[in-house]
């Protein structure tokens, strides 16, 4: 089973920079090939992996709904328990000189002193703020429970507007300067891109359609915990943006995307507005290609993005604790949810890792309570 390369900024946003800006035309067009061919030349594994580990690379599966109807592979090998006590994120960071070629030359490694470069820097403090709050919130060692180094790898090509994760390692671009600044610049972008990871060594949800739409919402939830946990930040304190850091002054925006309020995170002459619906009323149909985001991954993502979003509020304090708790289960639970769920599926499976987690006493009703009202929040129905 292939697995598309998981990147932060959708086509829809590059392909609105590619008609406006003639003079950026380039760098776009490469991002934006560089985004959505790559399957072609780099293909890594989207399901569960035995052992953590994954095979070579298997080819294309060309029809999305052949990938959609793709059995769940079942995990061979139990994860380890707790985090070892002299347990690093094992980071290192590279410098790509602004060419492709991967991961580039090693600047930072585990341990080391900060480099100078902020861009370097940034990356190595994202990828150890996702390790640890994994580590001491979770109890996981590393993306994959048994210690993943974390790779990254910084100034990717040149001008290249996106951050991403291909399976094996973090990448990042600087921007055009223009209307994106550098992509390390928003820890929950880092993190973000790193949970695409989580979400292949756990659920492995399929990147198309309403799976997919959960897989990126599933890295938003993460970035965002990532943001909130860094900054100490209860659920009140907090702006629920991702990517906050990523625009420049030029673009009429907050944010690349709204957790409290999607939809509503910029409204731009040259980038659009944000599409994103809060609601399954405004659920956008697109076709399951890579041209339409894969079936819209990053836009009808707004959904479950703010259920989460609902779910943590009427929780109060902080969302890392019982709202992310139960996000995690949902995704760590072998089996809890097929690599095809759907809304309704996962919603199911929320309440499940719930009750499963906090019993039918009256911290489990409050937590089942506010879940069930966040999910009818946006229409989609939960038992």
């Amino acid at each position: 089973m292939s697995f598309p390369r998981c990147s932060i900024i959708p086509p829809h946003v590059l392909q609105r920079l590619l008609a406006a800006e003639p003079g950026m035309r380039p760098a776009v067009e490469f991002t934006l090939r560089d985004s959505t061919q790559v399957r072609h030349r780099r293909e890594v594994l989207a399901t569960r992996w035995p052992g953590g580990h994954p095979p070579a690379g298997q080819g294309i599966i060309t029809s999305p709904l052949q990938q959609r109807a793709a059995p769940t592979a079942p995990a061979t090998d139990a994860v380890p328990a707790g985090v070892p006590a002299a347990a690093t994120p094992r980071r290192s960071v590279h410098d790509a000189g602004h060419g492709t070629s991967l991961p580039g030359t090693l600047v930072r490694s585990e341990g080391e002193d900060p480099s100078g470069d902020v861009s370097v820097d940034e990356a190595y403090d994202g990828l150890g703020a996702t390790w640890q709050l994994l580590a001491d919130v979770y109890d996981r060692d590393s993306l994959d429970g048994r210690g993943l180094p974390l790779v990254a790898t910084v100034h990717y090509a040149r001008d290249y507007d996106n951050a991403f994760w291909d399976g094996r390692q973090m990448v990042f671009g600087d921007g055009d300067g223009v209307y994106f600044d550098r992509f390390t610049r928003s820890v929950d972008v880092v993190a973000h891109e790193l949970a695409h990871g989580l979400t292949q060594y756990t659920a492995g949800l399929t990147y198309v359609g309403q799976p997919g739409a959960l897989n990126e919402s599933a890295s938003d939830v993460w970035g965002s915990l990532v943001r909130q946990w860094v900054r100490g930040q209860t659920v009140d304190e907090a702006d629920w943006l991702i990517g906050a850091e990523l625009f420049t002054d030029r673009v009429q925006g907050v944010a690349l995307r709204s957790m409290a309020a999607p939809g509503s995170a910029y409204d731009d002459p040259v980038l659009g507005r944000d599409p994103q619906p809060a609601h399954m009323d405004d659920y956008v149909v697109l076709p399951h290609d890579a041209d339409n985001d894969n079936g819209g991954v990053h836009v009808n993502s707004g959904i479950p993005n703010k259920a989460f979003h609902l779910f943590a509020t009427a929780l109060g304090g902080h969302s890392w604790e019982r709202a992310g708790q139960v996000w995690y289960d949902t995704m760590t639970t072998r089996g809890l949810v097929p690599r095809d769920v759907d809304f309704v599926r996962f919603a199911d499976a929320t309440l499940a890792a719930a009750r499963r987690r906090y019993g039918d006493r009256a911290e489990g009703e409050e937590v089942t309570r506010a879940l069930q009202a966040a999910w009818a929040g946006v229409g989609v129905p939960v038992g």
